[in-house]
């Protein structure tokens, strides 16, 4: 045997750790690939604009409203066996979307990928915290981080080749691939592990919440359609908090709670979930914002566009495992709460600049936003399983996506809501259509059409409208900016201890040493 060759026993977690990584790489590509190829479904298949937005909606709503069930099930019946059927059926699924002929197909197939993409991911994170320790678990959790940044940063430039070259049915043809690569990875090399005092998964409360953050999310998305005094919208949010209470209740009453309500007494698992949900607003928003602001409203062509985003998304590639490095020497609640800092400031000298598109200028803020929020995301998930014990990781990596994603959802929606909100003022003064007509057309130019927008205030120049916008935007980066330095302080001071440098050696972690260097 080569010295230098791991042992077997060295190899099955770094096996694992590739097929979570695996895993995580697929779930931002069934984000931001779909989204691309709405217009080319809709061609082939037909069907409105309404009912286009269930291709990423029915996605969402079953990963999000899901994900804390798979982390109780993965600790109640073993996080391999979870792991194996999520990842089983995500690709199932993934592989059926790549045949299917019927617009009502494609979204209760893309149900059925988001259900997979959830019980995958929640107990690939638990199977981690079971095969490493120490710096060691760190370190994976920042490779973890790394490859689901990387997807979401990169996702959009790798789908929108796909779909020009191959046609939109490839992107699914290609996350089915990764799947069942993922697949048989685990079925090779993950030991399975369970917590022992497990005594069965306590449907009422998880059915509650799963209805909860549905309703909850299911109304964060159709808020920017039909309007937040839309009866049916004000109904579904008004059900969200009525499950809710139901979930609150049901938890303090039940022998062994999915969600066990006393970690909130804990700064530290408090402290996680506001770390979670920190780049939804700080990063993610600016993946949806900054390509309708260039294309639509810039007019500078795609490629262009893919420029700009890459000074935005390129350190995800490196920096994840750097916070991960320099966990030896500082603390990762130290990088995390500095690395929201910089975010912040990225933002705050993002919003001097009325035209984005001015590489030039905006090169650096665009870069110092994604250097500070790469910090956190590298070193997020191993704090999330840090905080609880070993045995309910799955508990803890299903309440921590959780967070993450419903987060990075209602985020858009407020986000996309406020920046409606900013340009329907700069609007007022300069038109004097009815109130109703105004905030109809700030929707429309929070999306960046501002040639509709046009259309419906015929008395205003592309030049002022563009002005209007620009201005708009500006406010919201600033607005964005201080809620960042709010969140940087809430880390810091709610995660004082966590994470701190640890020297200890395991056996696991000469052999991600290696893998690593």
């Amino acid at each position: 045997m080569h010295p230098s060759k791991p042992a077997p026993s060295q190899r099955a977690p770094l096996l694992t750790l590739a097929a979570v990584c695996l895993a995580a790489l697929t779930t931002p590509l069934s984000f931001t690939g779909p989204a691309l190829a709405l217009t080319a479904i809709g061609r082939e298949l037909g069907g409105s604009a309404q009912a286009l937005t269930w291709v990423t909606n029915a996605f969402m709503l079953t990963f999000g409203g899901c994900l804390m069930a798979a982390g109780a099930l993965a600790d109640q019946y073993g996080r391999k066996r979870v792991f194996m059927l999520g990842i089983g059926l995500f690709s199932l699924s993934s592989l059926g979307l790549f045949l299917v002929g019927s617009l009502l197909w494609l979204d209760l197939l893309r149900a059925a990928q988001g259900l997979g993409a959830a019980l995958s991911f929640a107990s690939g994170l638990a199977a981690l915290a079971q095969s490493f320790a120490g710096a060691a678990r760190t370190r994976a959790f920042s490779l973890i981080g790394t490859t689901f940044g990387i997807g979401l940063a990169f996702g959009p430039l790798l789908c929108g080749f796909m779909i020009q070259a191959w046609g939109w049915r490839s992107i699914f043809a290609l996350a089915g691939l990764v799947g069942l690569l993922s697949l048989g990875l685990a079925a090779y090399c993950m030991r399975e592990s369970r917590d022992p005092q497990a005594a069965g998964l306590d449907w009422p409360g998880a059915l509650s919440f799963t209805l909860a953050l549905s309703l909850l999310t299911y109304g964060a998305l159709a808020a920017p359609e039909l309007g937040w005094g839309n009866p049916q919208v004000i109904g579904l949010l008004l059900g969200s908090a009525a499950a809710f209470w139901l979930f609150v209740a049901l938890e303090r009453r039940a022998a062994r709670p999915m969600l066990d309500l006393s970690l909130f007494r804990y700064p530290r698992f408090v402290g996680v979930q506001c770390l979670a949900a920190a780049p939804a607003y700080a990063f993610v928003v600016l993946l949806v914002l900054l390509p309708l602001r260039l294309v639509a409203a810039e007019g500078v062509s795609e490629a262009e566009a893919g420029r700009v985003m890459l000074a935005l998304s390129a350190p995800m590639l490196v920096l994840p495992l750097c916070a991960a490095w320099l966990t030896r020497w500082l603390s990762a609640t130290v990088l995390s709460a500095g690395g929201l800092l910089l975010c912040a400031l990225g933002l705050w000298w993002l919003s001097h600049y009325p035209q984005l598109s001015a590489l030039q200028q905006t090169l650096w803020p665009l870069l110092l936003i994604g250097v500070g929020i790469s910090l956190p995301w590298g070193l997020m998930d191993g704090l999330a399983v840090s905080v609880v014990p070993k045995e309910r990781a799955g508990m803890a990596a299903g309440i921590f996506s959780t967070t993450r994603v419903a987060g990075e959802g209602i985020a858009l929606a407020l986000v996309g809501a406020l920046l409606a909100g900013l340009l329907q003022q700069r609007l007022a003064p300069l038109s004097a259509a009815a109130p109703q007509t105004l905030a109809e057309a700030a929707s429309l130019g929070a999306l960046g059409k501002l040639a509709a927008v046009g259309e419906l205030l015929p008395g205003l120049s592309s030049e002022t409208l563009s002005q209007a916008y620009a201005a708009a935007f500006q406010r919201l980066l600033t607005v964005l900016s201080v809620l960042t330095v709010l969140s940087a302080l809430v880390v810091a001071l709610f995660l004082r201890g966590a994470g701190q440098a640890q020297p200890e050696e395991t056996a696991a972690e000469p052999a991600l040493d290696s893998a690593c260097s």
